[in-house]
């Protein structure tokens, strides 16, 4: 069984989910959705961001979704705002692009979820492991998160 940070802690709240594994290299969201058998919009991916030095915050957005600058700026009360660099991501998580989950980050690390990302019934999230996605009732993941807020993103 495929064991790590974020099933480490999905295990200790007790919280069900399933854990995939693709075939091969996924390079696209429409590919990951298929694969899993899921709709794009379950798919959620965590993109970290940088603001006031060395502070990171993580969103969780589905689908195709991009995140509005202007609304994570008003909800941050940041004027500067960065994407993570690939250096950071892996400092900051412990995970590569492409790995990135929500699950067992550090307190530190602020988790901001789009509304739309609740309004779908199953999920899949990253695990900590590249190629391996967690499958989680929507309603389940705030369960096992630490710091995070549920606002308008898109």
């Amino acid at each position: 069984m495929i064991k790590t940070v974020a099933t480490d802690c999905l295990d200790k709240h007790k919280i069900s989910y399933t854990l995939f594994t693709h075939a091969g290299e996924v390079t696209s969201i429409e590919q990951a959705a298929s694969e899993r058998a899921q709709a794009i919009e379950q798919v959620v991916r965590s993109i970290l961001f940088r603001f006031d030095q060395n502070i990171f915050v993580m969103a969780l957005i589905n689908g195709k979704n991009q995140v509005s600058w202007p609304k994570i700026r008003q909800v941050l009360h940041a004027n500067r705002l960065t994407l993570a660099t690939e250096g950071e991501i892996f400092e900051q998580t412990g995970c590569k692009i492409g790995a990135v989950g929500p699950i067992g980050l550090s307190e530190h690390i602020k988790i901001l979820i789009d509304v739309r990302v609740l309004v779908q019934p199953m999920i899949s999230i990253g695990s900590g492991l590249r190629g391996t996605a967690i499958i989680i009732p929507s309603s389940e993941l705030t369960k096992a998160l630490i710091n995070f807020e549920i606002v308008e993103l898109v």
